[in-house]
């Protein structure tokens, strides 16, 4: 959802920003790139690992999610190019979707209403709804589940590293679609499609359905 559908992640970006700038932190925003797509148990070790045990993580972490939910629960977040078109042509086709996301089910919800892309969905998997989160293919595998479907009938968008490897794991066709960073080399070493924008998987579809 995040970076894929819709351009949130400059906006989680600049809120974590003004946490660590709040509180007297140094931001680090290589470190911070690493936990983009990540569950917010993993974002924590990440900081943690780095920056050492005394890292206010509670505290940057309340100020950060306070300041961003204030912007993102109330006004829409800009919809990513080619986004609603993908969405539209998924459900002309009457083909079963769903969203494998790390925000939590009740902002998740808000922020797809408020985006208008909320009837487009047929299920919903959600930050701390699978044993573990992206990088990990749980949440996947529960969405594949929960339509019905053999992973390796499906296909996943993605933006970042963390959740294409999580899809890659979950034996997915992934469509990474970069948003703040180009994909590691370790990622690119996968060998699936790396696109500009939802509108080249719009074009790899029509492809495939010819």
């Amino acid at each position: 959802m995040d970076g894929l559908l819709l351009d949130s992640e400059r906006i989680c970006r600049l809120h974590f920003q003004a946490a660590c700038e709040f509180v007297g932190i140094e931001c680090d925003l290589d470190v911070y790139s690493r936990c983009i797509g990540a569950t917010g148990d993993i974002t924590r070790q990440i900081l943690i690992d780095h920056h050492g045990a005394d890292f206010p993580y509670d505290e940057v972490s309340a100020r950060w999610w306070e300041t961003y939910h204030e912007e993102v629960l109330v006004n829409p977040v800009p919809v990513k190019p080619g986004a609603r078109e993908w969405l539209t042509l998924v459900k002309q086709n009457d083909l079963p979707l769903a969203l494998a996301t790390s925000t939590i089910r009740a902002t998740a919800q808000t922020k797809l209403r408020l985006a208008g892309l909320d009837h487009f969905f047929d299920e919903l998997v959600c930050g701390r709804e699978t044993p573990r989160g992206k990088p990990h293919p749980d949440p996947y595998l529960l969405a594949c589940q929960k339509l019905g479907q053999a992973a390796v009938d499906c296909w996943a968008c993605e933006d970042s590293d963390n959740g294409t490897q999580a899809a890659i794991d979950a034996g997915l066709t992934v469509f990474q679609v970069p948003d703040l960073l180009a994909p590691s080399e370790q990622t690119r070493a996968h060998g699936h499609r790396i696109v500009g924008s939802l509108v080249e998987v719009i074009d790899y579809f029509h492809l495939a359905h010819r």
